[in-house]
């Protein structure tokens, strides 16, 4: 038996802004959006832009069942983001109105700043150069040897 890792999900107050996020300023694509009358709530399934990674955006009125309190980023850390450009997505997010918070950091080959979004939700935004990506993959090899 397996368990894959399907989604992360996250609550939030504003269901069209944080759709209009997640797909303007990030790319991601809008897989459906779904009413849900046991919760009632509402729920948006968004894809990264190469389909890999999946978000799940959950909206609940006061009364819902499930809706408890809202903490702004309702305990999450953060939602990590590799890019190809560091720079373009810096500007990117700033042209957009979201600066970062800490950071940007450089350091032994990654590239990384700390941007907070909508609801509340913080960004990991990374680059890691080409060297520093050959160094990582062969230590991961090494470690699954030694494991066999």
């Amino acid at each position: 038996m397996r368990f894959e890792f399907e989604d992360t999900a996250l609550r939030v107050r504003d269901l069209d802004g944080a759709v209009d996020f997640f797909t303007k300023v990030l790319g991601m694509k809008v897989e459906a959006r779904i009413k849900a009358d046991w919760s009632k709530g509402e729920f948006a399934n968004l894809w990264s832009a190469d389909g890999k990674h999946k978000l799940e955006l959950n909206w609940y009125a006061p009364d819902s069942p499930v809706a408890g309190p809202f903490r702004e980023g309702d305990e999450l850390d953060h939602l990590g983001f590799a890019v190809d450009d560091f720079d373009a997505a810096l500007r990117r997010l700033e042209a957009a109105g979201y600066r970062p918070a800490l950071g940007p950091f450089h350091e032994g080959g990654w590239h990384i700043a700390f941007i907070p979004v909508v609801e509340g939700i913080w960004l990991d935004v990374f680059h890691v150069d080409a060297a520093q990506r050959r160094k990582q993959r062969a230590r991961k090899r090494a470690a699954t040897r030694r494991k066999r």
